[in-house]
């Protein structure tokens, strides 16, 4: 009997590591698109152009699209 470990614990880490890339300051989205803005209204107009998402959320003084934290594309991870 051979034991396959489970691939779980390292889709976890790679989306972990990604969700704090990507909420970092200044740094953009895949393609340059900016991941943190100066205004709610700029965070939603960039989720539903760029994010595949709706709405937007506070990070820290500035707005990030999509209205839970990794909120793009179905995911549900809210911080």
């Amino acid at each position: 009997m051979s034991i396959h470990p489970s691939p779980w614990p390292t889709r976890v880490a790679v989306a972990i590591g990604a969700n704090l890339l990507f909420s970092a300051a200044g740094l953009a989205a895949p393609g340059g698109v900016p991941a943190l803005y100066p205004t709610q209204a700029e965070a939603e107009k960039a989720a539903k152009l760029h994010f595949n998402c709706t709405g937007a959320h506070k990070m820290g003084t500035q707005w990030m699209p999509c209205a839970q934290h990794g909120g793009a594309q179905g995911s549900s991870h809210s911080h």
